[in-house]
């Protein structure tokens, strides 16, 4: 009996001792686990794709919900803020065409649509004409409230766009927030960049697009912009208030009266045979009222006897025209073909002229060069011919009639003059430019009124036919602004005109005298 016992406690100890005998055995059977190091993705790639998210999100909320209808004095228009990258504002005003100002530079673009001339409020002015006295005011108070409101509505927008495209993309809350917020940062980095760059002062140099013939009476005429266009909201209301003019047909008000003060002159250069150009010339002489036509040459293109015939329509221009010879001109043949001309005047070796009130005169090119060749010493005989003019410029001002604008052809001959005229006009390169030389001339190069001629075809796209108009104030005799103006090429239909402004004229800048100061140099 003794033996029960023990043998009971003999199979208790191995049923205690069996798991852990089992343990060891299973631990001894099974592999050791290896110890791997597991690559944490890297940063970068998620944090592009957030912000990926983040802008399309934000650009898909602004098409849905960010824009505000804005009844804007008796205009109905639809205000929009739109991802851009270089900023401003647009006003597109159908069917007349668009005005781009460069207002603000962030990443946003506001987009003015006027979609519509409420009749009601359109007729209610054309009935009470003193009302339009304080149209102004209403227009600007408008613009300030719907200006406030688009505000508001874009940041709920681009806040609620790019939430919605988190959470859609990652199911992730904390994700989808992280979305909103950096989406409402990136909105307050972009108003606070707009707000340090915004230019007040752009609606002084429009860039009109559209319809050629209306943009003078959309932009205004040279003497407004200077003495009225002060503060920017106001200048607004008077683009809305000229384009509710130009859309009520039944209105008796004239859509634009020269200002009888102001020498308009029209500068042509490069027309290299190109017959369209004179009625694109002609149609400018009669909308802008010019008053005199001013041609930097190469009017010609081989300079033959042969040419003579197309410069027969320069006397049905409807305005004097002031030629001076270009490479692709010649002496013999085209200069002495226009001296005959009634109503040209021809200006070489510095001779100076007085038309249209404004004193011109101009140096001839040097060169003959119809094939485009450049011969030995061209930029030595370019200088000397400027060097030529100065010197008459110089006489001019000794005698008590000082030359108000000098006419050459090619740039390097225009910088030898500088510091004897405020303005010198040239052409040759076929692009526009402007630009203060180092004694207070300007000059102002011209691009090709006509297109490049035929070397518009040499190139993979055509090139636009350009002119400008310039303002010159009839006491001063100084140059008060300028349109640009655009046409496209053989083939486009596309126009543009773009105002601008001498800093001199800008509100607020001291005005400067009426010659320019004598440089400290003695002229060759």
């Amino acid at each position: 009996m003794a033996r029960v016992p023990a043998i009971a406690a003999t199979v208790v100890n191995r049923i205690r001792k069996s798991p852990r005998t089992l343990s060891r055995h299973y631990r001894s059977r099974r592999p050791l686990p290896t110890l791997e190091l597991v690559r944490q993705p890297h940063p970068w790639p998620r944090a592009l794709g957030l912000v990926a998210v983040v802008l399309l999100g934000a650009w898909l909320g602004l098409l849905i919900v960010g824009n505000v209808r804005v009844p804007v004095g008796p205009m109905n228009t639809t205000m929009t803020l739109r991802p851009s990258l270089t900023g401003g504002t647009k006003i597109n005003v159908s069917p007349l065409g668009a005005l781009q100002l460069d207002s603000h530079h962030a990443p946003v673009r506001l987009d003015v649509n006027v979609d519509q001339l409420d009749p009601a409020r359109a007729q209610a002015l054309v009935d009470h004409p003193e009302r339009i006295s304080g149209l102004q005011d209403e227009v600007a108070h408008d613009v300030e409230h719907g200006t406030l409101d688009l505000a508001l509505r874009s940041c709920v927008a681009v806040v609620s766009g790019a939430t919605a495209l988190g959470l859609a993309v990652y199911r992730r809350p904390r994700r989808a927030l992280a979305a909103g917020g950096t989406a409402l940062a990136l909105l307050m980095a972009s108003g606070a960049s707009a707000y340090a760059t915004w230019n007040p002062e752009s609606v002084l140099e429009p860039k009109y697009s559209g319809l050629l013939s209306s943009a003078p009476s959309l932009v205004g005429n040279a003497r407004n912009i200077v003495t009225e266009f002060d503060v920017y909201q106001k200048e607004l209301a008077r683009l809305v208030t000229n384009v509710t003019k130009l859309y009520d047909v039944t209105s008796t008000l004239p859509a634009y009266q020269p200002d009888p003060t102001t020498v308009r002159v029209l500068h042509v250069s490069d027309i290299h045979l190109n017959p369209a150009s004179w009625k694109i010339i002609a149609s400018l002489v009669k909308q802008y009222k010019v008053n005199v036509i001013v041609d930097t040459g190469d009017t010609m293109d081989h300079g033959t006897a042969a040419e003579n015939g197309f410069l027969d329509p320069i006397a049905d221009l409807g305005a004097p025209y002031v030629w001076v010879r270009g490479n692709h001109d010649s002496q013999e043949a085209t200069q002495r073909y226009l001296e005959r001309m009634k109503n040209v005047h021809v200006l070489d070796d510095g001779r100076a002229e007085t038309v249209a009130g404004l004193r011109f005169a101009g140096m001839g090119d040097p060169q003959f060069t119809p094939d485009r060749s450049n011969k030995p010493g061209a930029d030595a005989s370019e200088e000397l011919a400027g060097d030529r003019l100065a010197s008459a410029l110089s006489d001019q001002r000794t005698a008590g009639t000082p030359v108000d604008v000098a006419m050459v052809h090619e740039p390097s001959a225009a910088r030898q003059v500088d510091g004897e005229v405020p303005l010198v006009l040239c052409g040759h390169l076929h692009h526009e430019g402007d630009e203060i030389l180092e004694y207070g001339t300007r000059l102002r190069m011209e691009g090709s009124t006509g297109g490049s001629g035929l070397r518009a075809l040499e190139h993979k796209y055509p090139a636009p036919i350009e002119a400008s108009i310039l303002y010159f104030d009839r006491d001063t005799r100084r140059l008060q602004a300028w349109d640009s103006i655009k046409l496209g090429g053989l083939g486009e239909t596309t126009a543009e005109v773009t105002r601008h402004l001498p800093k001199e004229n800008q509100p607020g800048a001291t005005p400067s005298s009426p010659t320019p100061s004598t440089p400290s140099h003695s002229s060759p």
